[in-house]
């Protein structure tokens, strides 16, 4: 159940009592397929793009061009999502108990860090992580601190 005061187009504020079990279901599930067979910046950029495009056709722009541009992104990213889910549901809770995909992404020979046959060197995180430092060393020797005391 989803109680909100939403800000309308308009200007105005309402209040709405929303129940939606079905789509609730749906939505865990999917995101559990999701979970599996979308890579993480493709995760993260769709989330980006889903309140922009709920925004849309929740204010009538169903025919817009950007949302017609959207869908052909959120259709791509669909094309890999498919397979199966198990699913608990209990007092009003959606829980996930199960997974899988012939297009997972997950390989749990890779994923234990231990016996990967050579996919993952720790070796390789070091120069990763000061790589990925990099702008924030440079600010530091600028004087710049991103933390205040």
């Amino acid at each position: 159940r989803a109680d909100i005061v939403e800000n309308r187009y308009v200007g105005m504020k309402a209040r709405g009592c929303y129940e939606t079990p079905g789509g609730t279901i749906m939505l865990k599930a999917h995101r559990a397929i999701e979970s599996l067979t979308l890579d993480r910046e493709v995760t993260h950029l769709k989330d980006e793009l889903m309140p922009r495009y709920a925004s849309l056709i929740y204010n009538g722009y169903w025919w817009s061009p950007e949302r017609k541009m959207l869908q052909v992104a959120i259709d791509d990213s669909q094309t890999v999502v498919n397979g199966k889910v198990r699913l608990k549901l209990y007092k009003g809770n959606v829980m996930v108990v199960g997974r899988r995909s012939a297009d997972s992404l997950f390989d749990e020979s890779i994923a234990t860090f231990e016996d990967d046959a050579g996919a993952y060197n720790q070796a390789d995180a070091e120069g990763f992580i000061k790589l990925n430092a990099l702008r924030m060393r440079i600010a530091a020797n600028k004087g710049r601190s991103p933390l205040e005391d």
